[in-house]
C-alpha cells in the first residue's frame, strides 16, 4: 500500500532533481533513485542550485527545508517502498522506458500512479506490457521544472480517468500548471508547438534569410514578450479590432500561403547543424554552457517572481 504524499524520482539528472525540489517544495516526501551512483551521488549539488536560485527570487523554501524532505536510495525498490505517485525520468530511448516500466510494474505498490517524464513517446507505447497500464501516464514537464509550471499529462487510451484526475491534483498541489492532452499524439503540444518554430527557425536561417542571432532576437525581444504571459489565440484575439474572426478574415490566407512553402520538412543534418552551432559558439563558448544555464535559470525565476506580483484579470 502506499504512504499518504510519498513521492519516488527514478532517474537523478537535471529534470529528476528538479521535479525533486518541485515536490519537496509542496511538502511531499521525496525518494531519489538513479541506476548510476556517481548522478546520484551528485543530486543534492544539483538541488541545492536550484533551491538557490528559487529563494533568490522569494519563490521557494531554503535548501535546508526541501533537502529536509528528500531521501536518497541506491535501491529501486527502497525508493519506490510506499510511494503514492512515481515519476520516471530515464533516458529518452523507448526500449528502455518500456525496461523501467516493467521494473515499476513489478516493484511499485499496486495503488501507486506511474507517471513518466517522456517528451514524446505516447504513453501506450512503453505501456502496453505491463499490468498496471491502467495506472500509467505521461506528466510531461518544461525544462526546468521548479521554474516553468506546465505539465502536459498525456493518458493512453486504457489509463483510468480515476488517475488522470487525481495526478491532475497532485500536480495542482505542487504549484505546477498541467494542461490534458486529450488524445494521444507523438510530441504532445509542448513539443508540437516548439517543434513548430523551430523548424521554421531552422528553414530560414538554413535559407540565409536572417542569421541564428537576429532569429533569437526575434523571438526574445518580439514574439516571446508577448508569450510570456498570454497564448498565441489570445494574441491574434487582440491583435485585430474585431477580435479573432476579423483577424483571421485579415491574415488567415498569407498564414494558408506560408503553410505551402514550409510543407517539407527542414535539413537538420549536416551541414546545417554545423552552420547552427558555429553560429551559436560565436556567442556562447562551449565551457560556458552551464554558466549561461544557471543564468538562464535565475531569470527565469526572476519572471516568474514577476508574474505572480501582477494582477491577473
Amino acid at each position: 500500500m502506499t504512504s499518504e504524499k510519498t513521492i519516488a524520482v527514478i532517474g537523478t539528472g537535471l529534470i529528476g532533481s528538479a521535479w525533486a525540489v518541485v515536490f519537496a517544495r509542496g511538502g511531499w516526501s521525496v525518494r531519489l533513485y538513479d541506476p548510476d551512483a556517481a548522478v546520484l551521488d551528485g543530486v543534492m549539488a544539483n538541488i541545492e542550485a536550484q533551491a538557490g536560485a528559487l529563494q533568490e527570487a522569494g519563490l521557494g523554501a531554503a535548501f535546508d527545508a526541501i533537502s529536509a524532505k528528500i531521501e536518497l536510495c541506491p535501491d529501486m525498490k527502497d525508493a519506490l517502498a510506499g510511494a503514492a505517485y512515481v515519476q520516471e525520468c530515464g533516458p529518452e530511448k523507448l526500449n528502455v522506458k518500456r525496461a523501467i516500466f516493467a521494473e515499476l510494474d513489478r516493484l511499485a505498490p499496486g495503488d501507486a500512479i506511474l507517471a513518466s517524464s517522456t517528451s514524446g513517446f505516447m504513453a501506450s507505447s512503453f505501456t502496453d506490457h505491463i499490468a498496471a497500464r491502467d495506472r500509467a501516464i505521461v506528466a510531461h514537464p518544461v525544462n526546468p521544472p521548479h521554474l516553468v509550471p506546465l505539465v502536459e499529462l498525456a493518458p493512453s487510451p486504457w489509463t483510468d480517468k480515476g488517475v488522470v484526475a487525481k495526478t491532475r491534483a497532485i500536480m495542482e498541489e505542487v504549484g505546477q500548471v498541467p494542461i490534458l492532452v486529450r488524445k494521444e499524439i507523438r510530441g504532445f503540444i509542448l513539443n508540437r508547438l516548439q517543434g513548430a518554430l523551430l523548424n521554421e527557425a531552422v528553414r530560414l536561417a538554413a535559407g540565409g534569410y536572417a542569421t541564428p542571432e537576429d532569429i533569437d532576437k526575434t523571438m526574445r525581444d518580439g514574439l516571446g514578450l508577448r508569450w510570456s504571459f498570454i497564448g498565441p489565440f489570445e494574441t491574434i484575439d487582440l491583435n485585430a479590432p474585431g477580435g479573432l474572426r476579423d483577424y483571421a478574415g485579415r491574415y488567415g490566407q498569407l498564414y494558408v500561403e506560408m503553410a505551402r512553402q514550409q510543407a517539407e520538412p527542414p535539413n537538420w543534418g549536416e551541414p546545417v547543424v554545423s552552420v547552427l552551432e558555429e553560429a551559436r559558439r560565436e556567442h556562447l563558448a562551449e565551457d560556458e554552457l552551464k554558466t549561461r544555464q544557471v543564468w538562464r535559470d535565475r531569470r527565469l525565476a526572476a519572471l516568474v517572481a514577476h508574474k505572480r506580483q501582477q494582477t491577473d484579470t
